[in-house]
């Protein structure tokens, strides 16, 4: 059960400062500090299929995959103390690309010994 939807204030600044690590992440080509950011088990679900922590390093292994981002509407649905459910827009350019794409994500961040990680990850391309 959701205890509180946050729109601004620290919780939220928090853990969109962490989402925006993995963005830079993915800008630098940088997948040890992608790596850092996922917990062991992480998840995600994108338009081409499910990744596991190693396939979304992996995809940094030829260097960045994006050229530039924009994150957008963020709010924050706080299910318990140590989980946490970041909801945004994302604009990007990707790597190579000239157009811009826009997703709707949402990103799991789970606490475990004082620090955040995220677990899981769903982007749905926004229809424009």
């Amino acid at each position: 059960m959701t205890t509180a939807i946050l729109t601004d204030g620290p919780q939220l600044a928090e853990i969109l400062a962490l989402e925006t690590k993995v963005w830079e992440a993915l800008a630098a080509g940088d997948p040890v500090a992608d790596g850092r950011l996922l917990t062991e088990d992480f998840l995600g679900v994108y338009p081409s299929g499910f990744s596991d922590k190693s396939g979304h390093c992996d995809q940094l292994k030829d260097g960045p995959v994006m050229r530039a981002y924009r994150l957008s509407n963020a709010q924050l649905r706080v299910i318990t103390a140590e989980a946490v459910l970041l909801s945004y827009r994302a604009s990007y350019l990707a790597a190579g690309g000239s157009e811009w794409s826009t997703m709707l994500i949402s990103s799991l961040w789970e606490q475990d010994a004082g620090s955040w990680r995220n677990s899981f990850s769903q982007d749905t391309p926004e229809n424009e």
